[in-house]
């Protein structure tokens, strides 16, 4: 049981990765596609977070005497992270408009339409 506690948030982070990356492969609805894009990002965030953490860490700022590297959270993953929900949230965006335009233009969400298209 101390075994699923320790990588709780990596079984969590690969669990969304999949599950985001099955929509994408199995699904043909445009805005199905662009929830599973989302679900994989959050996986893939989530991961990122889990790398950086350290059981019983502090904020990595020394104002205590006493504290040492070794017992601080690494700010980076953090950095790193909200930079990728900044992204991941205008790629939503974009895609969403995206398929608003899809469905303007072709009356349906279905991609399989989007192969008869002809350019």
């Amino acid at each position: 049981m101390s075994f699923l506690h320790d990588y709780v948030y990596y079984i969590g982070a690969f669990g969304l990765v999949a599950v985001g990356l099955l929509i994408l492969l199995v699904k043909r609805n445009l805005i199905k596609l662009i929830i599973g894009l989302s679900i994989l990002d959050t996986g893939v965030n989530m991961l990122l977070i889990s790398v950086g953490y350290i059981t019983g860490g502090t904020a990595p700022i020394f104002s205590r005497p006493g504290l040492s590297e070794g017992g601080m959270v690494d700010p980076v993953p953090q950095a790193l992270v909200l930079t990728a929900i900044v992204i991941g949230v205008a790629i939503l965006a974009l895609a969403l408009g995206l398929a608003v335009r899809f469905y303007k233009n072709c009356g349906t969400l279905d991609l399989r339409t989007a192969k008869e298209l002809k350019w």
